[in-house]
């Protein structure tokens, strides 16, 4: 049975003068789109014999490999080596189980037996075994199918000619990824046990397998399976079943007609994404991108990369523009990791629009679906399905894209839904880690400006529609910036449930536990939190902060430098965010580039030119303002307290914000410091290196010169002064009208009106000042904190309200004050 073995090592020696016009062929032929790492950023040790490592023989892989070790200076892949006294091939591969006809199937052994065996006779054999990926396209793995068979990354590939199709259809979508360099010696000990070499051999074989596994899902993702046969499985499933069983007993339509009413309602919500659509999409959208932005700029995708290969991935960006849902499932294709399924809403699933999205992943769900009780049980049950499985999952907590600009609250349905789910797989036994993705998506300009003033003021929402889609492509000829995607810190699902709830979370088996509907709460207050620490400072949002905070939309060029400079070391020496990001560049760039996108109006002057924004344009500067509010939340803050009173004991600043700071970090979604009373004492210090502020004692007080200061400490403080008069009006209306008046909603209104018509009398035009969810968010706040409570469907306070009031109002100088009480009592 020598016969094949020789025929083997035969065609090696014929096949050899083949090789450099073969790896030549094939370096000509294939583009990569992606290597990662960098080749410079390897580290590998110079004095170190190097051998490349790929997870399955292939000379396509070794060929491509050979190819690009020698393009960019790295220790050759072709030929072979000298470790110690062996002489190995310089590019190694894991063996793959193969039946043959002649002979019984056996397990092929892994090729580092000789490396240990050398080691274990005490020679000196230290090498550095570099594992390689390769991935010929990127088609998610299916069943069945034409793109699985053309697919050169199946588990087991079988057939010369198969793979020379793939490298012939793949070669311009290829992808390589370098693990980080081992030492032999290290992955010995971490086999450490095995009793002889061939065992050692299996488990170091085994250990690289894990790593080749967790790279392939981060990658390419589990396996789809065929869209019709998930949504047979959805429908045939107990739960489903179960619930038509009842819907059926009730008098409701026959079984028969449930069950196909389910099926509908699976094709209705269902995705069906494809490796073609995948690849036309992301050739579409890097045009798209190139044409419509200056740029994407990306950070922080080295934290979920940390966690894509062994963990279900739930990514909750925040929800500014229909470009998010394009965005990131092109970011996240372009860096190597699998796109995600998206959750989109109904209204998206239009003609020709809806197909192309349900190919690139998205799946439909309808706005409301709790008075239909088959619909909610088949929904769940499909996204169970796709997490249970593993699948990268996308939605927005927020439910709707922000008019305002600010974070708005969680929406409670799919983080339950996903909870949920989550505790049924464990309770059956699946401990898959799930991990939230909190993603901020920061934009220069946005599409819809228009229409998000529109809805502000009032309008109605315009229907979704392809000619809507048309006439946005009618803009793509005008100036957008650049687009900052910034990743924040995940959130282990696990670890956040020993946190809140404890161990016992573990051991229960109720698909839905009594601390569900409060813990739900909280976990979307944390993500939002997360999503917000994460924002990115650009120069149009940097300008509209200092620009608004002036009384008429009008600064001296200089002082806007000034300013902005201010703002932008604040950030650098106590940031508002643990990953905010700052643009590059200077202020005086960072004024023309908000020149240039037409967001201000520069005007010159012979004492210094002037930067102007007329009343639509600050109307939008309102909105990008409120991206990156909550940054400045408690050096605002603090700066106001300094506005009418000129100096301020740390310990009697803390007492006078101290009502007011839980209730703006929740209206901003900031994650609040430790301690205010830390808080406060890092951004007093920090206000007196910046020469805002100085130390009198045991006090710190305004400074007198330079005049510049003192303008720029009321800059500062301004950009507090609007949700502070929110709650000064609210509180008025609540004091006036007294305990048991008013309900919630009738407290929102009533203060909401009044905040209109300051803002008219003002000559304010910001629709975005009193919007309704802001009263609504403001009166949860107060009763979160324990100031407000129910009795009877109506709000009570006692006079701890009246005090914290009192307090609250001493932040207002005079002026201020007096102008805010007319509008109440008048209204």
């Amino acid at each position: 049975m020598a016969f094949p073995h020789s025929l083997t090592l035969v065609s090696r020696v014929l096949m050899a003068p083949l090789r450099a016009p073969m790896e030549r062929l094939v370096a000509a032929w294939v583009e990569t789109r992606l290597v990662e790492p960098p080749p410079d950023a390897l580290d590998l040790d110079p004095e170190l014999p190097v051998l490349y490592v790929l997870p399955r023989p292939a000379l396509s892989d070794t060929l491509l490999l050979a190819s690009l070790t020698r393009a960019h200076g790295l220790p050759p892949a072709g030929g072979r080596r000298t470790v110690g006294s062996l002489t190995l091939p310089a590019c190694l591969a894991l063996p793959v189980p193969r039946r043959r006809p002649w002979r019984r199937a056996t397990r092929p052994q892994a090729p580092f037996r000789a490396l240990i065996e050398q080691r274990g006779r005490g020679l000196d054999g230290e090498v550095q075994l570099v594992p390689v990926s390769i991935f010929w396209g990127r088609a998610p793995g299916k069943r069945f199918g034409f793109w699985k068979m053309l697919s050169a990354d199946s588990w087991r590939l079988t057939g010369r000619l198969r793979r020379a199709l793939s490298v012939l259809v793949n070669g311009k979508s290829v992808e390589i990824h370098f693990g980080a360099p081992l030492r032999l010696g290290d992955l010995l000990a971490e086999a450490d046990g095995a009793p002889d070499s061939a065992q050692t051999n299996r488990k170091a074989a085994r250990l690289l397998r894990v790593h080749f596994r967790r790279l392939r899902t981060r990658v390419l993702g589990p396996d789809l399976s065929h869209r019709r046969t998930l949504i047979e499985g959805v429908a045939a499933s107990p739960e489903v079943r179960r619930v038509i069983g009842e819907l059926a007993a009730d008098g409701r339509p026959s079984p028969a007609r449930l069950e196909r009413r389910a099926l509908r309602y699976g094709r209705e919500i269902a995705s069906n994404m494809t490796y073609p659509v995948l690849r036309f999409m992301d050739g579409l959208l890097r045009r798209l991108w190139n044409r419509l932005y200056d740029g994407v700029e990306v950070r922080g995708l080295e934290r979920v990369k940390a966690l894509a290969g062994d963990h279900t991935l739930v990514y909750v960006p925040c929800h500014r523009s229909h470009i998010d849902y394009l965005l990131l499932s092109y970011v996240l294709y372009r860096d190597g990791l699998m796109p995600p399924h998206i959750a989109a809403g109904r209204n998206l699933d239009m003609p020709l629009i809806g197909p192309l999205l349900r190919r690139g992943g998205a799946f439909f769900l309808r706005r409301s679906f709790r008075d239909n009780r088959l619909y909610a049980t088949v929904f769940n049950e499909y996204l169970h399905r796709l997490i249970s499985r593993g699948h990268p999952l996308e939605y927005f907590i927020e439910g709707g894209r922000s008019r305002s600009g600010r974070m708005l609250p969680a929406r409670p349905g799919m983080l339950a839904m996903t909870l949920r789910s989550f505790l049924r797989s464990a309770a059956g036994g699946t401990r898959r880690p799930l991990a939230f993705v909190p993603v901020y998506i920061g934009y220069e300009r946005i599409i819809e400006n228009a229409s998000y003033q529109r809805e502000l003021r009032g309008g109605r929402k315009r229907k979704e529609s392809p000619l809507a889609l048309l006439r946005v492509l009618g803009q793509l000829r005008q100036p957008f910036g650049r687009v900052a995607v910034n990743v924040g810190e995940p959130l282990v699902l696990a670890d956040y449930l020993d946190e809140s709830v404890g161990p016992r979370w573990r051991h229960g088996r109720e698909e839905r536990p009594e601390w569900l509907g409060d813990l739900v709460p909280r976990l979307g207050e944390t993500l939002s939190r997360r999503i917000n620490a994460a924002a990115a400072l650009n120069p149009v949002n940097l300008v509209a902060l200092v620009l608004l905070a002036t009384p008429h939309h009008a600064i001296e060029a200089s002082l806007l430098e000034r300013q902005l400079a201010l703002l932008a070391e604040l950030q650098r020496r106590l940031p508002g965010g643990a990953h905010a990001s700052l643009p590059e560049g200077e202020p005086a760039g960072w004024i023309d580039q908000a020149v240039g996108l037409g967001m201000v109006e520069r005007r010159a002057h012979p004492l210094g030119d002037i930067i102007v924004a007329d009343a639509a344009r600050a109307a939008l500067l309102g909105w990008y303002r409120n991206n990156v509010l909550h940054l400045f939340a408690l050096a605002g803050l603090t700066a106001f307290a300094f506005r009418h009173q000129a100096s301020h004991h740390p310990e009697a600043l803390e007492t006078l914000l101290a009502p007011a700071w839980p209730i703006l970090t929740r209206e901003l979604m900031v994650a609040p410091p430790a301690s205010l009373q830390a808080g406060l004492a890092e951004m007093l210090a920090v206000l007196g290196d910046l020469g805002l502020l100085e130390r009198e004692g045991e006090c710190w007080r305004r400074r007198d010169e330079p005049l510049e200061a003192g303008e720029c400490l009321d800059l500062l403080g301004q950009l507090m002064q609007p949700s502070l008069e929110r709650g000064y009006l609210l509180l008025s209306v609540l004091l006036d009208a007294g305990p048991g008046r008013l309900t919630a909603d009738e407290l929102a209104s009533q203060s909401r009106q009044l905040a209109e018509r300051l803002a008219l009398l003002s000559g304010l035009d910001a629709p975005e000042f009193f919007d309704t969810r802001l009263f609504i968010s403001l009166v949860e706040s107060l009763e979160r904190e324990g100031w407000l409570w129910q009795e009877a469907g109506r709000l009570a306070f006692d006079d701890r309200l009246h005090e914290a009031a009192l307090q609250s109002h001493r932040l207002f100088d005079p002026a201020l004050r007096h102008r805010l009480q007319l509008v109440t009592r008048r209204g």
